[in-house]
């Protein structure tokens, strides 16, 4: 499949394609952008092998599909704020940041709208990454649920994750190499819909992810774990997912409004070290 001299190649049949043909240190045409963009849309993650990036460049790049943001609490490079240092060493401890199923930032009330990671050190086997459909999760889901969860709204928190007594006390204390930052106030509790409108594309899609989704607005914890386990476990069944295998200079491009996604730990013994930068949202509705 060729376009605007792109050639798309998709990799699984949920999500998913890597584009060959298109050299990320360079200055990008419009059309060349707008044709990524397209892609980005049809297959929700996008792969882009082979690259040679610079933080200076990956900023350039990401720029080109609109503002770029830092994070709450882990600290970015110091010349480069924007760009955060992913790494694990080898003799590192058993924790991986972003080991679980999960959409970016969505505590924020405006989650980032994609993110950008540079593969830059791989483990020759393991740390593979993958992606999950939202769009999917909510289609497979019977007409009455689907009606049910278009009138609630859930509620996102970033205390389990990035607390005081959170999952990041224990990131701090054994992955050395990461700036991450717990001492700081974490943000209010934010509400979103449970279904969410794709602001380019018009189509619905589940936005519950259980790295930040306590609950549903208006109940409590104890009340909303049965169904909310249930749709954790339903987003990400494996018929909705493509798994990527990284290899040194590989870029994902992936839209954070539609998907989920989930780092692999299993290279223990092996250095990974990634770059990441995120693209600003807007708020879900």
């Amino acid at each position: 499949m060729m376009t605007a001299l792109l050639d798309i190649r998709p990799i699984a049949g949920a999500l998913g394609a890597e584009i060959h043909g298109v050299d990320l240190a360079q200055p990008l045409a419009d059309d060349t952008i707008a044709a990524v963009r397209r892609a980005l849309l049809d297959h929700l993650v996008i792969f882009f092998p082979g690259q040679s990036l610079s933080p200076a460049r990956l900023v350039a790049f990401g720029k080109r599909f609109g503002p770029l943001e830092g994070h709450e609490f882990v600290e970015g490079m110091s010349d480069h704020p924007e760009v955060l240092e992913l790494i694990k060493e080898a003799d590192e401890g058993g924790f991986n940041f972003g080991g679980d199923w999960h959409t970016d930032v969505t505590f924020r009330d405006r989650p980032s709208m994609g993110t950008i990671l540079y593969g830059k050190d791989i483990p020759p086997c393991g740390g593979d990454t993958l992606w999950a459909n939202q769009y999917l999760a909510y289609e497979t889901l019977s007409a009455g649920l689907q009606r049910l969860l278009g009138s609630l709204r859930a509620v996102h928190s970033a205390e389990e994750a990035f607390g005081g007594g959170g999952v990041a006390q224990l990131y701090r204390s054994q992955l050395r190499s990461m700036k991450i930052k717990t001492d700081g106030d974490v943000p209010t509790a934010v509400e979103h819909p449970v279904v969410r409108t794709h602001p380019e594309t018009g189509r619905e899609c589940l936005f519950i992810n259980q790295g930040f989704t306590t609950r549903f607005a208006d109940m409590s914890e104890s009340e909303s774990s049965g169904l909310l386990q249930f749709l954790f476990a339903h987003s990400v069944r494996p018929e909705f997912t493509c798994r990527f295998r990284w290899s040194p200079g590989a870029v994902a491009f992936w839209d954070n409004r539609a998907t989920q996604h989930f780092a692999l730990n299993d290279y223990h013994g092996h250095r990974r070290h990634m770059q990441r930068i995120t693209v600003a949202g807007d708020r879900p509705i």
